[in-house]
């Protein structure tokens, strides 16, 4: 299983890629966004996939070793990322509002037409 999303990972990463090198600020923010969703995978994988894993210890249970707990770190950390990226969203997003707003168009080699000489 880790193989399969650790392939799809770099798919994503590809696609992030390919998308940060096309001319139009629209697919420029796409590739961020995507990019980032696959640095969240990779994080989620970092915290090794088990089934039926528990994040914490029952005083209780015998059961509960540390080969079958999953870690509650990277878990966390998805989440603020996740949280951050919405907000990150939002900024970019209305960034390019402007941009649009001001330049009038979405094409970067377009930019260097509106510079004032």
């Amino acid at each position: 299983m880790e193989l399969v999303i650790a392939i799809f990972i770099g798919l994503l990463y590809a696609c992030g890629v390919y998308l940060l090198l096309r001319r139009s600020i629209v697919k420029l923010i796409l590739g961020v966004f995507v990019i980032s969703n696959a640095t969240n995978l990779i994080i989620f994988l970092s915290g090794g996939i088990t089934r039926s894993g528990v994040s914490f210890i029952d005083p209780e249970a015998e059961k509960a070793t540390l080969e079958t707990m999953t870690d509650p770190l990277p878990q966390a950390l998805i989440l603020t990322a996740i949280v951050i990226g919405l907000g990150i969203a939002a900024y970019i997003l209305a960034l390019k509002y402007k941009y649009f707003e001001t330049t009038g168009t979405h094409d970067l080699d377009q930019l260097s037409k509106t510079d004032q000489k």
